[in-house]
């Protein structure tokens, strides 16, 4: 009979570099389902899973909602195959909306160039009539 790995809030803290705090709000999210020994939560290599998706969601700008989507498609036996393509789904649509925002970065960049330009001619103005 071979136990499966468990691992502490500490223990998963330490190894993601989050705090405790990070991961109980995580587990009152719904995301986590810790198993307790008295006070002590015990977390199983699915949490561990379910964590390390919920911080690769937040780094690629996944909301919480979207998260839980994502690790409510997987399968530990399984292939993985509609939460894959469900990520694939999710990066296409967030890197849609970066292009977006990053042109409109670039289009108010432009306004501000020739917002300025006209400025310092207008200042390069008064200062000849200064003359």
């Amino acid at each position: 009979m071979t136990t499966q790995k468990t691992y502490s809030i500490g223990e998963l803290a330490r190894e993601f570099q989050i705090t405790t705090r990070t991961i109980r709000f995580y587990e009152d999210q719904g995301l986590l389902h810790p198993q307790r020994r008295g006070q002590t939560r015990i977390y199983l290599p699915s949490d561990r899973v379910a964590l390390k998706l919920i911080l690769r969601g937040k780094r690629l700008g996944l909301s919480l909602a979207e998260s839980r989507e994502l690790i409510q498609l997987y399968i530990p036996a399984g292939d993985n195959r509609h939460q894959l393509q469900a990520l694939l789904d999710k990066i296409a649509e967030k890197r849609a909306m970066l292009e977006q925002q990053l042109k409109d970065i670039q289009a108010m960049q432009q306004e501000m160039d020739e917002a300025e330009q006209r400025a310092r001619e207008a200042m390069m103005q008064l200062e000849n009539n200064n003359v």
